[in-house]
């Protein structure tokens, strides 16, 4: 049997798998780790693998992937996660060090403000100042609220994840440094210095993750078109002003626009013509 590719989403991955028996394809599953696995077709189906292989890459969450495993009766397949199913303390230790960096000091700036006698001080120093060097960037680790704190995070250890393993460690690196320096200075010039937020990474890193997908189809996709709709309608939103909350709109719009710059310019000319 021949590699026809790889997957970090087991459960749309039975699907594909389930639609290609339906089609007559052989195919087989192997793990590589507690998430991801590899997809083995016979040489004689290879051609017509590949070409059902892109189809599910660009929409792997299409009805026809659930239909077929509906029809093969594998809906509560159980999945041969190697280690313990699932555990969430395993999957952040193994996170980039740098994931897991910003994750506890975004939890510990926002713990701080309950903590400290006088939080106020605490937040001026960390809030944007255009004579202070560092304040350029603290903003990105500073969060009003707990939702808006899970949001960010979560969206962080998600795409900072999947660009860690496919685009490698400077992209994470030059994503969070330049998107933050970028749309805070955003930020402040068109409005004012009173935001934080990692909302300004967490959209270069979809920008980054929407123009990598975009530009390498043969790839396992970093995020899908629907979440990419999302996140772009949730943007207009806020600038529309008719959210329930206060958002800082420039320091999104350009973080998307540095992160989807750093894709353009990164990827190599090989890859991307």
């Amino acid at each position: 049997m021949i590699l026809l590719g790889q997957h970090s989403e087991p459960r749309a991955l039975q699907g594909a798998v389930d639609y290609f028996k339906s089609q007559g394809i052989k195919v087989k599953l192997t793990y590589l780790d507690n998430r991801t696995a590899q997809v083995w077709v016979s040489e004689q189906d290879a051609e017509r693998a590949a070409q059902l292989w892109q189809e599910f890459l660009s929409n792997p969450y299409h009805e026809r992937y659930l239909a077929a495993s509906w029809q093969t009766g594998d809906t509560q397949v159980k999945f041969n996660y190697m280690g313990k199913d699932l555990n969430l303390a395993q999957r952040f230790v193994g996170l980039h060090w740098f994931l897991k960096l910003m994750f506890i000091v975004c939890i510990t700036v926002f713990a701080s403000f309950f903590l400290i006698e006088n939080p106020q001080s605490w937040l001026d120093k960390l809030l944007f100042n255009p004579t202070e060097p560092l304040s350029w960037l603290t903003p990105a680790i500073i969060h009003f609220g707990a939702l808006h704190l899970i949001f960010n995070l979560s969206w962080w250890l998600f795409l900072g994840n999947k660009i860690v393993k496919q685009a490698g460690n400077t992209s994470l690196f030059l994503l969070f440094f330049i998107s933050a320096f970028v749309s805070n200075w955003a930020q402040y010039l068109l409005v004012d210095n009173r935001f934080g937020g990692l909302s300004g990474v967490v959209y270069a890193l979809l920008g980054f993750a929407w123009i990598y997908s975009t530009k390498l189809p043969e790839e396992e996709q970093l995020i899908t078109k629907p979440i990419v709709g999302f996140m772009l309608v949730w943007m207009v939103l806020g600038f529309a002003d008719v959210l329930f909350i206060s958002m800082a709109n420039w320091a999104h719009l350009f973080g998307l626009l540095s992160g989807m710059a750093i894709a353009s310019l990164q990827l190599p000319k090989s890859k991307t013509g």
